[in-house]
């Protein structure tokens, strides 16, 4: 399985620190938040990744290389102007060779069993599955319900009209996917993928939820970046572990 790790984005919440650093290099107990993510996809035998770049992309493809450090091969989607993640995993489409692959957000500081995921992606035989977690603020980062069988059947409230959900969740930015999802994504202009999983809902397509129950930060703002900095310094999640 291959990944694709979201890195385009230009990180605005966290100005003047991504005046000069694009956000997926800023350091996480000493390590770029970017590289917590590649050691992760490695620790669950994923080692070939694409990421796309935008802004100050330049650094991020000179801190990585061809990935050979990480003992990983990554290649590049270079977007002169931002695609959204509809888009940007559009353009990356033939990377993929027509098989799932897993997508992590790369300002996202995430603890998980990738495999597992992967796993349940398989028993549902979904088109795609989310990683969701419960949050108070479920709404606010963009509410996502699931039914019984754990299928998603509402991103946002729009999905299935009829049925009742098992409660609000978050979505926590990590999905597994097969590249047919992308079928319908415009290519060459912006879009976001949860248009297209909101469509695949639609139409009867299988879309599946994945509950997290490890850590999990979202390095969005000034201070959630310095809590999870305080977090890795003691220990809730440890780069460690995954270096082996």
């Amino acid at each position: 399985m291959k990944a694709m790790i979201l890195a385009a984005g230009p990180g605005t919440r966290l100005r003047p620190l991504t005046d000069s650093l694009p956000k997926p290099l800023l350091p996480i107990a000493g390590r770029p938040l970017i590289v917590w993510n590649l050691l992760l996809l490695r620790r669950h035998g994923i080692t070939e990744v694409i990421i796309n770049l935008h802004h100050l992309g330049h650094l991020i493809e000179q801190a990585l290389r061809d990935g050979s450090q990480f003992g990983m091969r990554i290649a590049y989607s270079k977007e002169p102007a931002l695609l959204g993640t509809g888009g940007g995993l559009k353009q990356a489409e033939v990377f993929f060779g027509g098989e799932p692959f897993v997508v992590l957000n790369g300002d996202t500081l995430v603890e998980m069993d990738l495999s597992d995921m992967a796993a349940a992606h398989g028993r549902h035989d979904a088109l795609a599955t989310m990683a969701v977690r419960a949050d108070p603020d479920a709404e606010r980062w963009g509410a996502v319900e699931l039914d019984e069988a754990h299928r998603v059947i509402r991103i946002n409230g729009r999905g299935k009209n009829a049925g009742g959900g098992t409660g609000k969740r978050m979505f926590a930015g990590v999905h597994v996917m097969h590249p047919r999802l992308l079928a319908d994504v415009p290519a060459g202009r912006e879009s976001s993928i949860i248009e297209a999983y909101v469509r695949a809902i639609q139409a009867g397509e299988v879309v599946a939820g994945y509950d997290l129950a490890g850590y999990w930060s979202d390095i969005g703002t000034p201070d959630r970046y310095a809590q999870a900095q305080r977090d890795a310094e003691a220990g809730l999640i440890d780069l460690k572990s995954r270096l082996g």
